[in-house]
């Protein structure tokens, strides 16, 4: 499968999603130019999961930044099927909140 264009964007290529930092500044709060170089100094954290059973075909993308989780599902062709963000201000995340749901 090579990348798929999405004009979400969320382009799903065989071993990897993009998602636009745009959408990534929205959930959390930030401006989009200053997405690349939090996650590049490790202070935007993510975690990428592959439904399976029900859920297979779809993807769970989940950033973490301060006291915020942003976290869209999508299809597998990268339409978004739900977004939420949690944000507890100025207290960390609660470890369970970094872990993925199983």
């Amino acid at each position: 499968m090579t990348a798929q264009k999405n004009p979400t964007g969320i382009d799903i290529h065989e071993d990897a999603i993009e998602i636009d930092a745009a959408i990534v500044a929205e959930g959390l709060g930030l401006v989009a130019s200053h997405v690349p170089v939090l996650m590049r100094s490790g202070e935007i954290t993510s975690l990428c999961e592959r439904g399976t059973e029900y859920d297979a075909g779809r993807h769970r993308l989940t950033f973490f930044y301060q006291g915020k989780r942003f976290r869209v599902i999508i299809d597998g062709d990268g339409r978004l099927i739900q977004r939420s963000t949690i944000d507890f201000g100025g207290r960390p995340l609660p470890p369970q909140l970094r872990r993925s749901e199983r």
